[in-house]
């Protein structure tokens, strides 16, 4: 399913040559491997479900993985990734690609990319030889663990402890909420460490599986199934070598990952909204009703350009933010605005392309029924609408006084010059 309005996207100077290139290949590769990609949706009831459910997606890493798609989501070509640095407007045209073909393979990839991105980040030349090259081929799958039962958008109140003991840290606690969550092989998990109250007293820690204390205490089912858990630490015991970065700088470094994959969330809502046009363009042309057929209505044809409008405005902030962030620049508005606008606009495309289906657009397993429920967790997850909106508000208003604050002084020094 080659979509043509990306191709005339990908002639907009956010991108360079190796991004067209990246878009053929993946899209090649995609019809190469639809069997692998056109999985059953699974029902996650019970532990047969899970395990249907986690077998799809372990070979969906490992075929990722074989495909060298991975790859971007790590940074440093020493430890198997793509380039030094990890290109996001790569990521986000993986993310994009994906979504409209499987929102199971996107999720597989994305998840590779959050749970390993606080590695490549902040890990020492151990951490990122020991994960990162097992991540970057499939052969290790990554969780991120930020989310507790009381702290979720608002992550400077997270309770989960880490107290020293000798040389390694005890945790003790919950996270909830967790993607990849009972088939990951390792955790980066965010615990408080108590160097200073709220955000400035949160540490990072990359914690196996295999750890004793650590356990998965239940897995949660949601409407677009894939492995979701709440993990319970137990007097977990994590050598000091596992932390990531200095004591006390883990909520920044969740930020900074979050900053590189927060508009790779906006690029799999407007995979999601491409692939729903793609589905309402097919019913209006081939859906006759009153002698014509349903796109010959002035009615349709009014909902389509909306969607059209949504999808091309949603499309040039994913990719102002990502190319943003490639050229160094803070972007934490930019994704905000991105993640807010193509989450929230994919919803309404995909809610008029259900609508346009009819009946059959509320039938179990079609495609725009499974893109409704795809699509409901991105408003919420990696930070909800609500939160974008603050971000962006706090933001201008921030810039609005230091700049009022520059224009006081220069007042100030010109009085001084009379």
């Amino acid at each position: 399913m080659t979509n043509i309005q990306r191709r005339d996207m990908l002639d907009w100077p956010f991108f360079d040559e190796r991004h067209r290139t990246l878009a053929r290949e993946l899209d090649a590769w995609c019809d190469a491997n639809r069997a692998t990609l056109e999985h059953a949706d699974p029902v996650t009831s019970g532990p047969q479900g899970h395990a249907s459910l986690d077998d799809q997606c372990r070979r969906l890493v490992r075929a990722l993985g074989d495909g060298g798609w991975l790859r971007y989501g790590v940074g440093g070509t020493a430890y198997g990734g793509h380039g030094d640095a990890i290109d996001t407007r790569a990521v986000c045209l993986l993310r994009e690609t994906l979504s409209q073909r499987s929102g199971l393979a996107d999720f597989a990839l994305a998840m590779q990319g959050l749970g390993s991105g606080a590695i490549s980040l902040a890990g020492t030349e151990q951490q990122k030889q020991r994960y990162l090259p097992r991540v970057a081929s499939g052969q290790a799958i990554a969780a991120f663990a930020l989310s507790e039962p009381d702290a979720g958008s608002d992550v400077a109140a997270l309770s989960l402890a880490a107290r020293e003991d000798g040389d390694a840290y005890v945790l003790d606690g919950e996270k909830t909420w967790i993607s990849n969550g009972g088939i990951a092989d390792f955790y980066v998990v965010f615990a408080r460490t108590g160097e200073a109250s709220g955000a400035r007293g949160i540490s990072a820690f990359v914690v196996d599986a295999d750890t004793p204390g650590f356990t998965i205490a239940e897995r949660i089912d949601v409407i677009a199934p894939h492995p979701l858990a709440r993990l319970r630490f137990e007097g977990a015991r994590v050598p000091k070598s596992q932390r990531l970065g200095a004591a006390g700088e883990g909520f920044k470094l969740a930020m900074r990952t979050l900053d590189i994959f927060r508009t790779s969330v906006a690029a799999a809502s407007l995979g999601f909204a491409r692939h729903a046009m793609q589905e309402a363009l097919e019913r209006a042309s081939t859906r006759r009703m009153f002698g014509q057929t349903l796109g010959d209505f002035q009615l349709t044809q009014a909902k389509l350009g909306e969607m059209a409008l949504t999808i091309d405005s949603a499309a040039l902030l994913v990719y102002r933010a990502a190319w943003m962030r490639d050229q160094g620049k803070r972007v934490t508005r930019e994704a905000a605005m991105a993640k807010w606008h193509a989450s929230e606009g994919a919803q309404r495309v995909i809610d008029a392309a259900v609508q346009l289906w009819g009946g059959q657009g509320v039938c179990s397993g079609t495609a725009v029924e499974t893109l409704y429920r795809e699509i409901r967790a991105l408003r919420i997850y990696e930070g909800a609408t609500e939160v974008q909106q603050l971000i962006v508000g706090r933001d201008l208003l921030k810039e609005h006084a230091d700049n009022a604050g520059k224009s006081a002084d220069g007042q100030q020094t010109a009085k001084g010059t009379r």
